[in-house]
């Protein structure tokens, strides 16, 4: 690996600093201005950039450039173009202007649209993102742009998270300002999105149809050992990971991509990577970036990166932690606490702002973390429950109560750590613990949302959380705005004590795996959406529609887009699985076990006649596998007419919950019967690598 980190941390993104150096006074002074501000760039400043731009990316191999977008499919897209313009005499220059800096048009035809486009209304546009840097990848400057259609509906999950980030900043701005702190121009979201992920041989994943087609194992009985001792959990990391590791940073670090911590994590194969956090917009591109480059990667060191959210029946799936905070442009971090927190009224105010955001749509928090592969994991235990929950720890629901009961709460204490070895150096406690079963919890100056899918754009969790506490501090400003000055102390404090007393059912402490918990959530009232056709439908309620619309962030027609593709999406999975399960049973599956009766049944027949011995365990098995063999065709040829059935229907959120409640579970049962008759079946006669192979074999 390069040694001189500093020096190739960020060497291929046309940043700040190449900005500077590259750019005329007057220009670079404008470029930052719209990035600073959002005001509208000019042409003739894009002009100039767009030169600087082709200048620096050529002088670095570019040979190309793309508009890279993040369309409705969760993956990124792009389209290629030369730099070359042909001149005359067979010969061409390098050039790049503006106007093709500024705007791209792909075709926007064949990317989901959820109606708001037919298919023969083609053209869609691309438009620069200036605050969030271009960069090269594979020869190809990249332009990261958001995407709308000819009729300038958004497209892509970029543009209504720039929606909301700016409107969080101009509800938390205005706030702040009655708080007297009036230097504040702006805040923007801060987001560091934590992702696990699985690493297999390459050789071994070519032989899974399931794994190749849907990302996950739909067959596979647990090996021996799985997870149950902890070992891998934080252990030592194998050779061959940590040389994908390393060259994994080196090309986050290129890309300026603050890959900071990586271990493994508790399941067998299963691995973390984190970022130091930035801001939301960039943090979600940098994070599209990261699966991207983790996949190809992993493809140099012959493996294969899964990212599905549970890849393997019977140990843990994978998440994504989203870590997300609020900062002024002055600096201040507006969820720290301080050190009196129990004083410190800014941070109180944006506390509850939160609270009651979680609280008031809690069925869309769900809802941004709801798909057919998160389903498998939410509510497992290495996830949190699909109950919406926060956890502040101890002391800041002292404090809060302490606000709401009118009584004193004293000053926090630093607590020294007692260990009872001397040697040992002496810290405080953290002001609160980790509680990894909840799915919102504070964890010192950030709210770390753990819902989330390790597939997943962190794009969508980031509206709904900015959306949702901007419409809070719209409340609170103007419930605050008429207040004089030297009563504003005392009104905060009123608000604070009203706005905990209303929403503190969403706050849990405890555990939240336990079925006391979910009792409990019924009894206050708390949502338990299960699966992702229980929760989708939320999006097209009113309250969240009226939401959404009043700040900007989708259009009504937008919304019920979204809502249509969600469903069209969850029905897709679950189609491509129920096929693939088919065609392994029928080409691969079904024909082992034929193949092992038959080796049973010549046994058998060769011990009779030649040793007239009974073969009472042989004649077990074969009776075993025989009955196994009749129920799984049973179930198969029920689940192709299901399927067929599913093909057929037009109701989309019909079709997504018959594929829910019928198909899933008979995929389930099929599963159940052919993982029982796998363990019968020899390495050799079992045509793909099983468990042991697969989360073992590295």
């Amino acid at each position: 690996m390069n040694k001189n980190i500093p020096d190739l941390f960020g060497s291929l993104v046309f940043n700040d600093k190449v900005m500077r150096n590259k750019l005329p006074k007057d220009i670079y002074k404008a470029l930052r201005k719209t990035i600073q501000n959002n005001t509208h760039l000019e042409l003739d400043v894009a002009n100039a950039v767009a030169v600087a731009m082709k200048e620096w990316a050529v002088e670095n191999g570019a040979t190309h450039f793309t508009h890279w977008f993040q369309p409705m499919t969760g993956f990124t897209a792009e389209k290629h173009d030369s730099f070359i313009t042909p001149i005359g005499d067979g010969e061409v220059i390098m050039d790049f202007s503006g106007k093709e800096l500024v705007k791209g048009e792909p075709d926007a035809s064949s990317f989901p649209s959820g109606g708001l486009r037919s298919t023969f209304e083609a053209r869609g546009y691309t438009a620069w993102d200036p605050t969030s840097p271009a960069f090269i990848k594979d020869q190809t400057l990249y332009i990261p742009t958001a995407f709308c259609s000819y009729s300038g509906e958004a497209l892509d999950k970029k543009t209504p998270l720039l929606r909301s980030m700016e409107t969080l900043s101009n509800m938390a701005t205005k706030v702040l300002n009655l708080l007297g702190q009036t230097d504040v121009t702006s805040v923007s979201t801060t987001v560091g999105p934590e992702q696990e992920y699985f690493l297999v041989d390459k050789d071994l994943f070519a032989k899974r149809k399931d794994l190749i087609f849907t990302g996950r194992t739909l067959l596979g009985a647990k090996p021996p050992k799985g997870q149950e001792m902890d070992d891998h959990y934080f252990g030592a990391i194998k050779q061959r990971v940590s040389a994908y590791m390393h060259d994994l940073d080196e090309e986050l670090w290129k890309l300026a991509i603050p890959s900071k911590t990586k271990h493994n994590e508790v399941a067998p194969a299963q691995h973390e990577l984190a970022p130091i956090f930035d801001s939301a917009n960039i943090a979600v591109d940098h994070n599209q970036l990261t699966m991207d480059i983790m996949k190809k990667v992993a493809d140099r060191h012959n493996f294969v990166c899964l990212l599905h959210e549970k890849p393997f029946a019977g140990i843990n799936g994978s998440g994504k932690h989203n870590n997300w905070s609020m900062t002024t442009n002055t600096g201040k971090n507006l969820l720290d606490p301080g050190n009196t927190p129990s004083e410190n009224i800014q941070f109180l105010v944006f506390l509850v702002a939160v609270i009651k955001a979680v609280d008031e749509y809690a069925d869309l928090m769900r809802l941004s973390a709801a798909s057919a592969g998160n389903d498998h994991r939410l509510g497992a235990n290495e996830a949190p429950p699909a109950i919406v929950s926060i956890f502040l720890g101890e002391e800041i629901t002292e404090i809060l109560t302490a606000i709401e009961n009118d009584t004193f709460f004293g000053k926090h204490q630093n607590i020294q750590m007692e260990t009872g070895a001397t040697v040992l150096p002496h810290f405080f406690k953290d002001n609160t613990d980790r509680n990894r079963t909840s799915p919102f919890a504070f964890t010192g100056n950030k709210f770390e949302f753990r819902m989330l899918g390790s597939a997943f754009s962190v794009s969508g969790p980031n509206i709904v959380l900015n959306t949702a506490v901007a419409e809070a501090l719209s409340q609170f400003y103007d419930k605050l705005k008429e207040t004089p000055a030297d009563k504003m102390h005392d009104a905060v404090y009123s608000l604070v004590k009203e706005v905990f007393s209303k929403h503190k059912k969403v706050i849990y402490n405890g555990n939240g795996y336990t079925d006391e918990w979910v009792n409990e959530a019924t009894q206050r009232g708390l949502f338990n959406f299960k699966s992702t056709p229980d929760v989708l439908p939320c999006f097209i309620d009113k309250k969240n529609i009226e939401l959404f619309t009043k700040h900007n962030i989708f259009t009504e027609s937008e919304i019920y887009s979204r809502y249509e593709i969600l469903l069209e999406n969850y029905s897709k999975t679950i189609h491509i699985e129920s096929k693939t399960l088919q065609e392994m049973l029928r080409h691969e599956f079904l024909p082992a076990l034929t193949k092992y009766m038959d080796i049973l049944t010549n046994s058998i027949t060769s011990r009779k006649s030649l040793l007239n011995l009974p073969c009472t365990s042989e004649t077990k098995i074969l009776t075993f596998l025989a009955n196994s063999y009749d129920n799984i065709f049973e179930l198969y040829e029920k689940l192709e007419d299901l399927t067929q059935t599913a093909e057929n229907m037009s109701d989309m959120l019909l079709t997504a919950k018959f594929y829910q409640e019928e198909i899933l579970p008979l995929m389930n049962a099929i599963r159940e019967t052919a993982d029982s008759a796998e363990q019968y079946l020899p390495n050799d006669i079992l045509p793909y690598p099983n468990y042991e192979q697969l989360l073992f074999y590295i």
